[in-house]
């Protein structure tokens, strides 16, 4: 599953604050059972606003992640949070099956 949030910087900061918040997060979350990677990415045009990808290999897992929370993951997030502002888009299942072009890459 995908866990996918907006990420939108706050005047005053720069996307690469955030990002070293991302970073170290990051690191601490995929040593949690599921978790399969995160992607941090910059919107064209507009280097204020990012979309962040979490990979899961489930919702449960992603739920039990949050509930047993990291007091050092939580610092992180928290100090984090002074150069932006979230907006959670969704969680996303896995599609079951995907159409590719000829010759496209998997």
């Amino acid at each position: 599953m995908k866990y996918i949030f907006e990420v939108h910087i706050r005047d005053g900061y720069r996307a690469e604050d955030y990002a070293d918040a991302w970073l170290r997060a990051s690191q601490l979350i995929q040593q949690a059972p599921g978790a399969r990677g995160t992607e941090l990415h910059r919107k064209i045009g507009d280097p204020n606003t990012l979309i962040a990808i979490a990979h899961w290999d489930s919702k449960a897992s992603r739920d039990a992640m949050e509930a047993q929370p990291n007091p050092e993951i939580k610092e992180i997030i928290r100090h984090g949070a002074a150069c932006c502002e979230i907006r959670l888009i969704g969680e996303f299942e896995e599609p079951e099956w995907v159409v590719m072009p000829p010759n496209a890459e998997s």
